[in-house]
């Protein structure tokens, strides 16, 4: 897991290079599932690789949403999507705040 500056400087990195396109983000979510499904990847990897974009998410919120209950929701999100259990959808439907269905 990376350090608060760390993290930071790689975010700004990445919004850099615009690798935070949603396209990008559905094709790492399908990569770590195939990866863990064919034994390739151990849980625990798993689990690293979703702390990365947790932190990651959590770095660009906004102060005012960044707290413990945006925190658990974000990794409930993310636990549902490297399951396979959500569908990554629009921008929209996948916003913070957005009614779930």
């Amino acid at each position: 897991m990376l350090t608060g500056n760390t993290q930071k400087k790689l975010h700004h990195e990445l919004d850099y290079v615009g690798l935070r396109a949603q396209a990008t983000a559905v094709g790492l979510l399908q990569l770590c599932i195939e990866l863990r499904r064919a034994n390739v990847i151990d849980q625990p990897a798993v689990e690293r690789i979703k702390g990365a974009i947790a932190e990651e998410i959590i770095v660009a919120a906004p102060r005012a949403v960044a707290c413990d209950a945006y925190r658990r929701d974000v990794r409930a999100r993310l636990d549902r999507l490297f399951a396979g259990d959500e569908e990554v959808g629009s921008a929209e439907a996948l916003s913070f705040g957005a009614p779930q269905h």
